[in-house]
């Protein structure tokens, strides 16, 4: 899931402050997960708003912000308050954002949280960073730790000499990513596989910016490959 935390709500009010309708779009997934974009942080902006002399035409939580079709259908219920609105304040992440801008392409879009990173949920609102999207996944050699992640420096083949006591140089409270994964491969009986297995350099190239994925079109390649063999 992506990670979001609240914008300062003063800087806010102040980038907006040229508007004066309101429509606040949350996310019933991520963003109400991390209590930054459900219903109730809905009600909270709403109400900061209307204090500061703003008017707040309507507030929806949709069910997968940075699903822009989806999102669109949905919000055909509120035409006329999305009509009678300046500005769209989207309380989910980045991506839900800018499905905000492609449906809203004639109106003020603004974010209301800053997004931070893609993570895992331990507990209720605590997040951990597991994945950094590099495109080229090597956890079916790490014993399912990665090391692109969990090691502050990236290593692929680790542990580095600043390593002490099983943690990272870089703070103490950082288990070395190279001792997880040693750890985890001898639980698992691959320290053998573990010994021979040397990660190549990595390929950056798989994470360049921006990325595209049109799994329908592989789809439709593969299927008209196959009705060639035919």
């Amino acid at each position: 899931m992506i990670i979001t935390k609240k914008k300062d709500r003063k800087k806010l009010l102040e980038s907006t402050g040229r508007y004066n309708r309101f429509f606040l779009l949350g996310c019933s997934e991520c963003a109400t997960l991390c209590g930054t974009g459900g219903q109730e942080q809905i009600d909270e902006l709403k109400k900061e708003l209307e204090e500061s002399g703003k008017t707040v035409t309507g507030g929806f939580v949709a069910k997968t912000g940075c699903q822009a079709l989806g999102t669109k259908v949905e919000l055909k219920q509120f035409k006329e308050a999305l009509d009678n609105t300046d500005c769209v304040i989207v309380m989910s992440c980045g991506a839900g954002t800018q499905s905000a801008v492609e449906i809203f392409p004639e109106k003020a879009v603004y974010p209301s949280n800053d997004s931070l990173f893609l993570g895992n949920m331990t507990r209720l609102q605590m997040f951990d960073e597991r994945c950094s999207l590099c495109g080229e996944c090597v956890l079916d050699l790490t014993g399912g730790v990665c090391p692109v992640t969990a090691c502050p420096k990236g290593i692929l083949n680790g542990p580095c000499g600043g390593t002490k006591d099983g943690h990272c140089e870089i703070s103490a409270e950082i288990p070395c990513a190279w001792v997880r994964i040693y750890d985890r491969m001898n639980k698992l009986g691959r320290l053998e596989e573990f010994g021979q297995t040397t990660l190549a350099a990595k390929d950056w190239s798989a994470s360049i910016k921006p990325r595209k994925l049109n799994v329908r079109e592989q789809k439709d390649k593969k299927s008209g490959g196959e009705e060639k063999k035919k």
